[in-house]
């Protein structure tokens, strides 16, 4: 899996979509679009609706619910974390990043644009709040 970088300040959400589905930001933004899904929309940062949407066109199944998270340990092999939790104006939001372990691998995709490197392994730095699984991807 490689990482998609976001081409938009606020567009971690529809980026973390574009890594999971193997497509590139353009493709994943224009379908979003279509969908009513807009990275200025400040709720694609506080809402988890729009990135299941997005999702679920590229007939990616996710977890029914947000589980919160306990250990990286506990995390399963692909999931869409929450981090950078916070409150602004007494309203939840975050940065979307994908987390993967594959081949005894552990590791986040970031689609932040000014990482020097966007597949990290600095668990530590990383605060994340909660995740969706992410159940199925699309042959």
């Amino acid at each position: 899996m490689k990482p998609v970088v976001q081409l938009e300040r606020t567009g971690c959400g529809i980026a973390s979509v574009a890594t999971i589905a193997g497509v590139s930001y353009p493709k994943a933004k224009s379908i979003a679009n279509a969908l009513g899904i807009f990275a200025q929309d400040e709720s694609l940062r506080s809402e988890t609706s729009h990135v299941r949407k997005l999702l679920g066109h590229f007939d990616i199944q996710t977890g029914p619910r947000e589980v919160p998270f306990r250990s990286w340990t506990a995390l399963p092999n692909l999931a869409l974390l929450s981090i950078k939790w916070h409150l602004e104006n007494g309203r939840p939001h975050w940065h979307w990043a994908v987390f993967v372990r594959n081949s005894g691998r552990s590791y986040v995709l970031d689609s932040k644009q000014s990482l020097r490197t966007h597949c990290r392994t600095d668990f530590g730095r990383m605060k994340p709040k909660w995740y969706i699984p992410i159940v199925t991807l699309a042959d």
